[in-house]
């Protein structure tokens, strides 16, 4: 590994931390309310496989009236990723729906 490749890693580690103390910090605070990170985070990555899902509609549509420059393998591709997307959050989701039955079945 080559000393610009370590000072590139080191510098995204020194990013994400500043990133991750800034919202400890916040998250200390008692006066402030609002949503947590993790809802804001799952909120964009809902928002995010949203616009996947209405992109590859689309253009699917665009295929369909025969719209120049939309080819069938793009369209399969955005479908494709689409579909990718929206099974991790079905996933993410039931994995939250087990956590949460297995809190609320534990022993107090």
């Amino acid at each position: 590994m080559s000393q610009l490749e370590i000072d590139r890693v080191l510098a995204q580690i020194r990013a994400i931390s500043a990133q991750t103390g800034a919202g400890a910090a916040r998250a200390t605070r008692p006066e402030e309310s609002g949503p947590s990170q993790f809802a804001t985070l799952l909120r964009q990555g809902l928002d995010q496989v949203n616009a996947a899902q209405q992109r590859a509609g689309e253009l699917a549509a665009a295929f369909e009236r025969g719209v120049p420059g939309v080819e069938l393998p793009q369209v399969m591709v955005e479908m494709q990723k689409a579909s990718v997307s929206f099974r991790a959050v079905v996933e993410v989701r039931n994995r939250l729906v087990n956590a949460y039955q297995e809190i609320m079945n534990m022993p107090i």
